[in-house]
């Protein structure tokens, strides 16, 4: 899996595809990766997949509640971003002269850290 927790990815499908900016225009969902679950092959990102769980009281909480928490989607939905051209893109892995393998974009050539 080439998304790891920290980067920034653009989300390309399903229904938070598109966010409403405050003109009103359609935008390409951009979020965090908080969480990135490689056995499932999903992602947590921040801001997308919004999901409720009602919780009941118990002994610890007197009061029931309504939790909101990001749930995973997953990874072919989501494309990294590319800071030097600002665009979702493709990523290949190089290795370099330390023999380290290092995730690189395949339109601008950025090294993804």
């Amino acid at each position: 899996m080439l998304i790891k927790t920290g980067d920034t990815v653009v989300v390309i499908a399903g229904r938070d595809k598109f966010t409403v900016d405050k003109k009103g225009n359609k935008v390409p969902t951009t979020g965090k990766v908080l969480k990135a679950l490689p056995r499932t092959n999903q992602v947590v990102v921040e801001g997308v997949n919004k999901k409720k769980k009602h919780v009941k009281p118990n002994q610890a909480q007197s009061t029931g509640s309504i939790q909101e928490f990001e749930a995973p989607i997953a990874v072919s939905n989501v494309m990294l971003l590319d800071p030097k051209t600002n665009k979702p893109c493709r990523v290949s892995i190089k290795v370099n002269e330390k023999g380290e393998k290092i995730r690189v974009s395949k339109k601008s050539g950025y090294e993804f850290k």
